[in-house]
């Protein structure tokens, strides 16, 4: 038997319910922030993401999939979206409209990663980015756009971390702060830390290794040599969150795992996952799309691990989602077997879910199949029925039934209280 390779997975009925709902809310919240839907190739040039993410990244190092094509160019399945927005920005002359430009997206990812609990070798990303914007009122909106749709979908404990990584003529200076601190312990980081130590020692306070986190916690912060402008640029961002109420934690370990980002970086961790789960992460890269090759542009962005966060979705989304808010049509004998099909689509343009039962069951049968699959409702339409243009519909929530008109059904539907309601003893 074929199988699916290592590291991927199918997405099965009803989880992807849960799927389709988190995306409408990612798109109902964000185009509600002035954002519109921007959709790349899944594949790049391998030369972006090792201008862009940085060649000496765990991701570029280790973790991409890379192949050449038929003309022996190298390519790369995307392993993280902003390169491709910001390539696509520079190659379709976005900044000929008006700016800022804010820009959302969803879809897959791949990167050739150790398995562990919620993280795949494909994957799928929710992001936003603001392209032409350099201010902390920028950085605020897209956090508060990014605060708002965790709201939507009911999180109420998780935990906004928020750090200055400052600009890149700091960069060097904090790079030899953390090399000194650091070196003298070079024997105790592991294999992959002690090649960060002297490639990119920025990349060891990213590490997930215990030891190396214990380790890394004697660096000093990068606030120690950070110039003015980008601490009082992260102060702005501050000054708005604690305006809106949005709660955060300054963390000064905080760098990320790409190195285009300057001043304000910020990561979303799930209680539930523990402290290296992290949902979300993002922040400010107002170079990327000069070092592609284009204008002088800042940004500022997201992106948010959509199969880690369907894990964690709070119960009541969840199960909101997943009750089957459906009219079972069960037709008993040839005439109503005849009419159903009818009946159902124009019940369905009246707006009525309608699941028409085609297999035969009996009416009983059906029953016990309605209760299984927690259908809202079954209607049930036979030859005393068909006379009368009507059909017995059963309340399946509250356990009652009526005779309802054809042409009422949609009516009817559109009364019916949330199930849960409907259940309530009085």
């Amino acid at each position: 038997m074929i199988q699916r390779p290592r590291g991927t997975r199918d997405l099965l009925p009803p989880e992807t319910r849960l799927w389709l709902a988190v995306e409408t809310v990612a798109r109902e919240v964000f185009a509600s922030f002035g954002g519109e839907e921007i959709r790349t190739p899944v594949f790049e040039a391998t030369e972006l993401f090792v201008r862009s993410v940085g060649e000496g990244t765990d991701i570029v190092h280790k973790e991409m999939y890379t192949f050449p094509d038929r003309k022996g160019r190298s390519l790369t399945l995307r392993p993280e979206m902003t390169a491709g927005v910001a390539r696509a920005w520079i190659e379709n002359r976005l900044g000929d409209r008006s700016q800022p430009l804010r820009l959302f997206y969803l879809g897959p990812m791949f990167r050739y990663e150790r398995m562990q609990h919620g993280r795949y070798r494909q994957f799928s990303q929710i992001g936003l980015e603001i392209i032409g914007a350099d201010t902390p009122l920028a950085d605020a909106e897209l956090l508060a756009a990014m605060h708002e749709f965790f709201v939507r979908l009911g999180f109420t404990d998780l935990q906004i971390h928020l750090n200055n990584l400052g600009d890149p003529e700091d960069r060097a200076r904090y790079q030899e702060g953390i090399r000194v601190a650091l070196t003298p312990r070079r024997a105790e980081l592991c294999s992959d830390c002690q090649r960060r130590l002297e490639e990119n020692p920025l990349r060891i306070l990213d590490c997930k290794v215990p030891a190396c986190q214990v380790i890394a916690a004697d660096a000093p912060g990068v606030d120690d040599v950070a110039g003015d402008p980008s601490r009082q640029h992260v102060a702005g961002v501050e000054a708005h969150l604690q305006a809106l109420g949005i709660p955060y934690v300054r963390n000064r370990r905080l760098v990320r795992g790409l190195d285009y980002y300057l001043r304000t970086v910020f990561e979303v961790v799930s209680p539930q996952l523990g402290t290296n789960a992290v949902l979300c992460g993002g922040g400010r890269y107002d170079r990327l799309i000069a070092d592609l090759g284009g204008p002088a542009v800042p940004g500022v962005g997201f992106a948010i691990g959509e199969d880690r966060l369907v894990e964690v979705l709070p119960a009541r989304f969840k199960d909101a989602v997943l009750a089957r808010a459906a009219l079972y049509l069960v037709p008993m004998g040839a005439a109503a077997e005849n009419r159903a099909l009818e009946l159902a689509r124009g019940w369905i343009r009246g707006g009525v879910p309608v699941e028409l039962e085609i297999t035969g069951r009996s009416l009983k049968a059906a029953l016990k199949r309605a209760d299984r699959d927690g259908f809202r409702a079954v209607a049930m339409l036979g030859d005393d029925e068909l006379k009368a243009k009507t059909v017995t519909v059963r309340d399946l929530a509250a356990g009652n039934q009526s005779a309802v008109p054809f042409a009422d059904l949609p009516a009817w539907w559109q009364a019916l209280p949330p199930a849960r309601e409907a259940a309530r003893p009085e």
